[in-house]
């Protein structure tokens, strides 16, 4: 695997934990005479908040107050040496390379079979880019927008307490309860139960815009939920309907469609993933390679190749051509693969780990070129901007939670020659 640099950092958007997560364990074996990972975050934290003797106990006003002295770091700044997150490594106990060996010795890797245990139902696609200067994620019950280009965060839409539907026309049963399509919450247009089984979690969803070769021909924009009940769920977003259900012998943790519409990749609770038909659900072959569960998927824009992440710390590439075993698997460094992005030109492919590790590979290289972006921190999503110029990274942590923004970096050496 040839390392290569193909983004380079932008800004690292600081923020009052934006994304509301449980911090995933990291509880070994003491080991003696080493720095513990416990007594390294102690220390981070504990030279950011300085002095710092609030009053209030609350989780919020904590995080309102770090908010407040966290600074971003742009891309001047790191390159003078700052460090990305804005970690003062320099007045901290133990050097940045030193706490770098202790994660990969001491992080504990989610597992669900033996030797590939413990299961970890964390959201790892908190992240969306609709253009190199959008961005949306989540933060605590909210949707967030960060605008790249102003450098300034807005509330979208806030979800805490019960959404409830009210009625347009009290008492009638027709156009009451039972058909309402109004809310008490701004921004939110429907609501409803994907299922009504106890193991209800939808742990993912698919926007797609439907066409003559899809699940359905209406034109419509169209999302599919992935659900711990084994269904996989599409719903109509423009007529708020269900338009079908495919049911699986286990928990799907990720789907995805492919670009002409007729595939759709199922991964789940069981090693095996599954390619079916998009319109009857039909399986049309099984996806052999992995050896835990898998929590991810996409489909490279050619509509030929597509990628799954698993627990066993791999993404697996398939071509459809020949199902029969993976074309490749990249190996990540910490734990499972639990995010998988492609650019829209086909160019890289993205992986993301449970913390501390994003790969972006080149596939024109056959996935032999790879630039693995370090830092530290759970990761809650990540996305490419449509246009291919941007790659933004979510990153949970209680001190240093940001968004972290890179640019793709261009060779304009050609203008050297102009005269």
């Amino acid at each position: 695997m040839v390392a290569t640099v193909i983004w380079s950092h932008l800004i690292s958007f600081r923020s009052d934990s934006l994304w509301n997560m449980s911090h995933q364990g990291n509880e070994a074996d003491d080991m003696e005479e080493e720095y513990e990972m416990e007594d390294a975050d102690n220390d981070i934290e504990d030279e950011f908040r300085g002095g710092y003797a609030g009053g209030s106990d609350s989780d919020m006003d904590e995080y309102e107050y770090m908010n407040s002295r966290m600074q971003d770091t742009t891309a001047a700044q790191a390159r003078k040496g700052r460090d990305i997150q804005g970690i003062p490594w320099e007045r901290l106990s133990i050097t940045r390379e030193k706490y770098r060996q202790t994660r990969l010795e001491q992080y504990k890797n989610y597992e669900n079979i033996p030797q590939s245990g413990e299961g970890s139902e964390k959201l790892r696609n908190l992240v969306w880019a609709t253009s190199k200067h959008d961005v949306y994620l989540m933060s605590h019950f909210s949707v967030m927008h960060w605008s790249a280009l102003a450098c300034t965060k807005s509330e979208v839409l806030n979800v805490s307490g019960h959404v409830a539907p009210c009625e347009k026309h009290p008492g009638s049963l027709l156009e009451g309860f039972t058909q309402t399509q109004y809310l008490d919450r701004p921004g939110v247009s429907y609501c409803t139960r994907t299922t009504y089984d106890d193991n209800a979690i939808t742990n993912a969803v698919d926007i797609y815009a439907s066409g003559s070769a899809s699940l359905v021909s209406s034109g419509a924009v169209h999302f599919i939920a992935s659900n711990n009940d084994g269904g996989v769920r599409d719903f109509d977003m423009e007529k708020f309907q269900q338009s079908n259900h495919f049911r699986f012998p286990w928990p799907v943790n990720h789907t995805s469609l492919s670009p002409d519409g007729k595939f759709l990749i199922i991964v789940g609770d069981d090693p095996e993933g599954i390619l079916v038909d998009s319109r009857s659900g039909k399986a049309i072959a099984s996806l052999r390679g992995h050896f835990d569960y898998s929590f991810a998927s996409a489909w490279h824009p050619d509509g030929l190749t597509f990628a799954t992440g698993n627990q066993d710390k791999t993404c697996r590439i398939w071509d459809i051509r020949n199902l029969s075993k993976s074309v490749t698997a990249l190996k990540g460094n910490l734990g499972a693969i639990r995010s998988i992005r492609y650019t829209n030109d086909g160019r890289f492919m993205a992986m993301a780990e449970p913390a501390d590790f994003v790969h972006v590979f080149d596939v024109e290289s056959g996935y032999h070129q790879q630039q693995e972006i370090d830092f530290f921190g759970e990761i809650s999503g990540m996305s490419f901007s449509p246009d291919t110029e941007s790659l933004f990274i979510g990153v949970w942590d209680r001190t240093y939670g940001s968004l972290l923004e890179f640019g793709r970096r261009r060779d304009y050496s050609f203008l050297d020659t102009i005269t």
